[in-house]
Formats: C-alpha cells, sequence, structure tokens
C-alpha cells in the first residue's frame, strides 16, 4: 500500500469515527479489553487463585472492589485475568477458522463442479445442527482443555468463512481482471491465492468481528455447563456458573461482574462489525 492510499485510508477510518460515534465507543472498548488481556498479570491486585477463607463472600469495598467470592478470592483479579484465557481463546479459534474456511472456499468458487458441490453439502450438514450442541459434543468427545475448545470453536465457526468466500468469489471468478491474470500465466492457485482471494479479506473482516464476540460467548457457556475451562483457573463462564449458587443469598456482586464483562466483550465486538463494514466498503469511500 501507498503512503497515499495509507493516507487515504486513514482520513476515511477517522471519517467513519467520528460520524458514528458507536463505533468509536466499540473501537475503543476492544482495544481497552485487548490490553487488559496482555497485562493481566501485572494488572491484577491479588492472586487470581490464591484462597482467603475468612474474607469470603465480602461485598465490594476499597481492599476488594469487585468483593470476593465464596473461598475468598478477589473477584477483580479473576475477572481481569480471565479476560486473557476468553480472548486467547476467540481470537485462536476465529483465526484458525478464517485461514482455513476462506482458503477452502475460495478454492471451491473459483473451481466449481464437484469439488464444490461435495463441499457445500458438508457445510450444509454441519450447519444443520445447532452449533453451540455441536461444541458440547466435540468437547464432551475430546476432553474439557483449552486446545479442544479452540478446535471445537473453529469448526463451528468453518461454515461461515467457506460459504462467505465462496459466494464471493464465484462472483469475481468471470470478471475481467481475473481473466487479465490468467492470461498473463498465472496459475489458478496463484489467481485465487493473489488476485481473488485479497478482494473478499475486507468483507471478511466484518464476519470475523461478529464471530469474535460469539467465540467468546461460545467458551463462556461451555465453562458455564461444566464442559469448558476447568476450575479454578480464572474464566467468565466459571465464574458465573460458581456466583449462580449464590443470587438467592443477595450475593449479587458474583454474578453481576463477569457477567457485565462478557456482555461488554461481545457488545464491543458486535458493535465494531458494524463500524468495519463501513470502514472497509470502497462504496462508502464518496
Amino acid at each position: 500500500m501507498t503512503t497515499i492510499e495509507t493516507s487515504s485510508t486513514l482520513r476515511h477510518t477517522a471519517f467513519v469515527l467520528r460520524g458514528n460515534p458507536v463505533t468509536a465507543i466499540a473501537a475503543g472498548g476492544a482495544v481497552l479489553l485487548a490490553l487488559m488481556a496482555i497485562l493481566a498479570p501485572w494488572l491484577a491486585p491479588y492472586d487470581p487463585i490464591a484462597s482467603d477463607v475468612p474474607a469470603a463472600l465480602q461485598p465490594p469495598s476499597a481492599a476488594h472492589w469487585f468483593g470476593t467470592d465464596q473461598l475468598g478470592r478477589d473477584v477483580l483479579s479473576r475477572l481481569v485475568v480471565a479476560s486473557r484465557l476468553d480472548l486467547t481463546i476467540a481470537v485462536t479459534a476465529v483465526a484458525v477458522s478464517f485461514a482455513i474456511g476462506s482458503v477452502i472456499g475460495a478454492l471451491c468458487g473459483y473451481a466449481g463442479g464437484r469439488l464444490d458441490k461435495a463441499v457445500g453439502r458438508f457445510v450444509d450438514v454441519l450447519m444443520a445442527f445447532p452449533l453451540f450442541v455441536l461444541a458440547m459434543a466435540m468437547v464432551a468427545a475430546l476432553g474439557n482443555r483449552v486446545e479442544n475448545i479452540v478446535i471445537a470453536t473453529a469448526i463451528i465457526n468453518l461454515p461461515f468463512y467457506i460459504r462467505f468466500a465462496r459466494a464471493e468469489v464465484n462472483i469475481r471468478r468471470n470478471l475481467g481482471w481475473v481473466e487479465a491474470a490468467r492470461a498473463c500465466g498465472e496459475s489458478h492457485v496463484a489467481v485465487v491465492l493473489r488476485f481473488l482471494l485479497p478482494n473478499v479479506l475486507p468483507a471478511m473482516a466484518v464476519q470475523m468481528s461478529l464471530n469474535l464476540g460469539w467465540a467468546i460467548l461460545n467458551a463462556a457457556g461451555l465453562s458455564f455447563i461444566g464442559l469448558g475451562v476447568k476450575p479454578p483457573t480464572p474464566e467468565w463462564g466459571i465464574m458465573v456458573a460458581e456466583g449462580a449458587r449464590f443470587i438467592s443469598t443477595g450475593r449479587w456482586w458474583l454474578v453481576a461482574f463477569p457477567g457485565l464483562a462478557l456482555m461488554s466483550a461481545v457488545l464491543c465486538f458486535n458493535l465494531l462489525g458494524d463500524g468495519l463494514r463501513d470502514i472497509l466498503d470502497p462504496r462508502m469511500r464518496t
């Protein structure tokens, strides 16, 4: 990208953010979430795993801003450290599904024929199942370890990228500039990877942002029902599940703070997806 193109992109991004403050807030929230995940060990005021039974179930105070849980562990420290694990699972799973799904979808959309039909039927079968139930089945079969949660989340996200890339490449494969690339001696693989796929990546970035929020929710949901990360590892879904037992006794902070963190993360990525569409869509540059 040239200096002029970079400057034009930055100006357009700034214009979109000024005209849509919700997108700017969502982008800021996503950046804060990423920074919190990166700096979690240094931001946490207490050891997130160390128990202090005499201080159990204390409400929010100056010593413990978000209170303590049933074992006396600082809720704020656990919430901050949990952001690293949840975000790592989500980013890794979405990156894997994006890399594999976009290439498979682009090759199928370009080639057509039997390969396209076979992959299309596979995607249809995969999407016929409730995706969260499918993730539950895979994690239950493979074991509730972090790597298996990533694999399950990546697999259930594959259909979105395969379908999207296939449709976009199928529309573009017979355009003039693609024919020109083939006429210049480019191989079919090179045409797909160097010319077609880069043209659909901006639109797929919007889907990635939406899937990030859903992947965080999926990881937390698996942990909530006991199929995700094992205690005492700090994780938002585990924290909500453990705190749910104490709602009836008035210990609202055990559920409220991790629930708000989970909701805020998902909301930020969903709102960011709308803003990315405006930033990356060439038709908006008028």
